[in-house]
């Protein structure tokens, strides 16, 4: 959170309306690295630096600056949606293992802050996720192995340059930049105790929802991952170190963007996103980021793009 004091480390109490706020300094991910977050969060509930009320605060993201960002495709829905809607097929070696990509750590926003539309895009969109986080480090990991590597959960927002996306796709390494301009972030780290209640057979029962000004244009449930967090982590600890703080996208809930819902129904009845709307994700039991879409300061394309009809 950043409020009077700047940014500072805190905990919510139970019914949402004060932060008890940890010493100055202290950051969500050097607990983390310490292995302190449950002594830290009793000491700021029993005996906090400062106390402030939600209105007074802004949300910055949980974890500023991650070591790294793993974004998976892990909702087999939006896999053949999104194959259809971009005339491909959809891979199968997408069964035999969890897929990602990595993004960009140093574009995180939190829940609140406005996201600027890249020059030259004209098929913004927005991605519905979860995020796991992970707790500490650890290679070579099982998936029950990789279960209690999880430090809690968040709303994430995945933003999308669509017809960037399209030039990228033949280049066969990736997105670049049609997803390292911005990342959003719920502002509280959800710690699995929490959401113990939703959870059965290794998926949680919670709903997500993704509004534009207003309307509701996607819903699905966590629980339809076909892919859990538990072997998304244990997938990218292979042959590697998982760090703490490491930020372990979900991937889109099926319906869960524009370029979905433009495939299955038509641009006009889902028109990607412009200056002045408002994108309100929301996941039952983690979070909620409401964002506005603004124009760039930068006055000129990134690259050479020429704006297309046909990015679907």
């Amino acid at each position: 959170m950043t409020g009077r004091t700047g940014l500072r480390t805190g905990v919510l109490d139970a019914g949402g309306d004060c932060i008890y706020g940890l010493e100055a300094g202290v950051t969500l991910l050097g607990l983390l690295e310490r292995d302190a977050l449950s002594e830290a969060g009793r000491s700021a509930l029993h005996n906090p630096a400062e106390v402030v009320g939600m209105r007074d605060v802004a949300l910055a993201p949980p974890i500023p600056r991650p070591p790294t960002f793993r974004d998976f495709m892990s909702f087999e829905t939006h896999l053949q949606n999104s194959a259809k809607a971009m005339s491909l097929d959809v891979p199968q070696v997408w069964y035999r293992e969890p897929a990602f990509y990595f993004s960009n750590p140093a574009a995180m926003l939190g829940p609140n802050d406005p996201v600027k539309r890249p020059p030259g895009t004209v098929a913004l969109d927005y991605e519905l996720e979860v995020a796991a986080v992970v707790s500490r480090s650890g290679s070579d990991l099982t998936p029950e192995q990789a279960e209690d590597h999880i430090a809690g959960y968040v709303v994430l927002c995945d933003w999308s340059a669509r017809d960037f996306q399209r030039q990228e796709i033949p280049l066969t390494m990736g997105p670049s930049k049609s997803k390292d301009f911005a990342t959003s972030l719920s502002g509280f780290l959800v710690t699995p105790d929490e959401l113990a209640d939703s959870m059965s057979a290794g998926r949680h029962n919670l709903r997500m929802t993704a509004e534009v000004n207003g309307r509701l244009c996607s819903e699905g449930n966590l629980s339809d991952l076909h892919w859990s967090f538990a072997e998304m982590i244990a997938t990218a600890s292979r042959n590697t170190t998982v760090l703490p703080g490491d930020i372990i996208g979900s991937g889109t809930v099926g319906s869960g963007c524009l370029l979905e819902l433009s495939g299955l129904h038509g641009t006009d009845a889902y028109p990607f996103l412009v200056p002045g709307d408002r994108v309100c994700l929301d996941v039952a039991g983690i979070g909620v980021i409401n964002a506005e879409i603004c124009d760039s300061d930068v006055a000129f394309p990134l690259w050479n793009t020429e704006p297309s009809s046909e990015i679907l």
